[in-house]
């Protein structure tokens, strides 16, 4: 993990930002300040990548497939086999964390309980949405069908009870966009000083493909507009979970780069030293 969040809180000294800073570098890491909340910076704008996922499970589409195309956008897996290899104990830790913090844009979902209450805890035993065996490859488990199909009984969230049908663009959108949204969030909070660090730390931190200049930087390729209205739309069909903030609706109609700097008396001290 080459990237090291530096959490300024109200009462940090400049001192101690610019020692860690070069004690970061010192260990051959990649210092970014941020402020203080929930998930700090990456955590937190990386949280609806999970949640999305596992929302498009519980729509009916295949979790496998879900990974596939995650993983051909350039990351280096997708979020069920990287929550294989993180393991589901600090995803279950900090639940009720994200719900209390939140809200109703949590995606409240219980498929890694249900991963876990049937011996299933990912690669370290050897047995989740994957099966790992020494000097082998992943190799997706077909029983895991048998989780996921009590998964969708009871989360309920299928129109009439049959699957949604989505494209591979879809399925992309609805598991990047709504990081994007959260990454506005972050930014309108000034947990970061600028977009680019968001842009580092999520190359450095989550492994977003570095050739797309990070996750603000190729949102504004896609264009705020475009990212709005499907999330608009989105959040009408399923929910909060989707809802458009407030700083990606200004950008959206004021056509203004989401990367462009706030104004001077917007600005925030909150991660600067």
């Amino acid at each position: 993990m080459p990237l090291l969040e530096i959490v300024r809180t109200e009462k940090t000294s400049p001192q101690a930002i610019l020692d860690l800073i070069t004690v970061g570098k010192i260990i051959r890491k990649v210092p970014v300040v941020v402020g203080n909340c929930t998930g700090f910076a990456v955590n937190r704008t990386f949280f609806p990548y999970t949640q999305g996922a596992q929302l498009l499970v519980s729509l009916g589409i295949d979790l496998f497939r879900i990974d596939r195309i995650i993983s051909n956008f350039g990351m280096p897996m997708g979020p069920f086999q990287l929550q294989d290899l993180a393991g589901y104990g600090v995803a279950l830790a900090v639940k009720d964390i994200y719900a209390a913090a939140f809200g109703t844009r949590n995606f409240n979902s219980v498929l890694v309980d249900l991963m876990a209450e049937t011996g299933r805890q990912g690669k370290s035993n050897g047995k989740g949405y994957y099966l790992y065996e020494k000097g082998a490859k992943p190799k997706p488990d077909p029983n895991v069908q048998l989780v996921i199909d009590e998964y969708r009984k009871q989360a309920k969230t299928m129109p009439a009870g049959k699957p949604v049908t989505l494209s591979d663009q879809d399925i992309l959108e609805m598991v990047f966009f709504p990081v994007v949204n959260e990454a506005c969030r972050v930014m309108d909070e000034n947990v970061v000083i600028r977009a680019a660090d968001l842009d580092i730390a999520s190359v450095l931190g989550m492994g977003f493909p570095k050739y797309r200049g990070g996750l603000v930087f190729w949102a504004d390729t896609v264009g705020a507009s475009y990212i709005h209205s499907k999330l608009s739309k989105w959040a009408e069909a399923y929910g909060d979970f989707f809802k458009p903030s407030s700083y990606l609706e200004e950008r959206a109609k004021s056509g203004r780069p989401l990367a462009a700097p706030r104004t001077a008396h917007q600005a925030s001290t909150r991660s600067r030293m």
